[in-house]
């Protein structure tokens, strides 16, 4: 599959989508929002992806807005809520109803909507050389891309209030400590330990993940009564799964599971 403004790969049950308009940071512009939003969804429905990393190319992550096409809103005037609408909120829509688990490995600045692209992925692993920022505030916006829906989830109302209001850097260090991100990593290291646990998923029981992916997302929305019913539901469909016989037989047999997600 070609695209433009991204590169895509699948290896080993592995989908990696790189942002690649590093002469730029990897600004998000028309295209790539448009071809991330496809990316995602092609791999979604693809069987032989069983998990997506999200990464840029050269030296960020992804720094926003193409600040080239934000220029062009202000000769007129700006209607951001079309923008958001038609182009930011259908890629995050589609990352958040992922069939699949997904990383970013953040490889550099994620500012603004890079930011957010980020906290939509169910993980993030970073290096030294990453650095958050939620500058939406330094300009006189509000966040958006789901800003304000994941970093609540992820550090707290108090803490997310913090971060969004004030627009300050978050090191890669105090991301980890504040559950902002998962795991921090030796610069060189980033993308075999994202891959490394990528490939981990991957062979994984990957329908009950999914599954489990879903549940832990809908928690947040929902009561202990109702998560008990949808548990049992969940539990009810993955043991009728060949993963699960799998499972049982390997255990019985002292060997490693072969999952196959089905």
């Amino acid at each position: 599959m070609t695209f433009s403004t991204l590169l895509y790969q699948l290896e080993d049950g592995v989908a990696t989508i790189t942002l690649n308009r590093p002469e730029l940071f990897n600004a998000l512009n028309t295209d790539l929002l448009r071809e991330l939003t496809e990316a995602f969804r092609v791999a979604n429905q693809d069987p032989e992806v069983r998990v997506v990393v999200l990464t840029g190319s050269g030296k960020a992550f992804c720094s926003g807005q193409d600040l080239r096409e934000a220029s062009q809103l202000l000769k007129g005037q700006p209607k951001l809520e079309v923008e958001v609408r038609e182009r930011y909120n259908p890629l995050i829509q589609q990352m958040y109803s992922m069939d699949k688990p997904t990383i970013a490995a953040v490889n550099g600045v994620a500012a603004g909507a890079g930011c957010s692209l980020a906290l939509a992925c169910d993980m993030r692993i970073v290096s030294s050389q990453t650095k958050f920022t939620l500058a939406f505030v330094r300009i006189g916006l509000v966040p958006d891309s789901g800003a304000s829906f994941f970093l609540p989830r992820l550090v707290g109302v108090g803490r997310a209030l913090e971060l969004l209001t004030t627009g300050r850097d978050v090191s890669a260090t105090e991301a980890v400590e504040i559950g902002m991100a998962n795991q921090l990593v030796p610069a060189s290291e980033l993308e075999s330990e994202t891959l490394q646990l990528a490939k981990q998923l991957a062979k994984g029981p990957t329908k009950a993940i999914a599954m489990t992916r879903k549940m832990a997302y809908q928690s947040m929305e929902s009561s202990l009564e109702q998560m008990l019913e949808q548990e049992a539901i969940n539990q009810g469909e993955s043991g009728r799964t060949r993963d699960f016989l799998e499972g049982v037989r390997s255990f019985a047999e002292k060997r490693l599971p072969d999952f196959q997600g089905k």
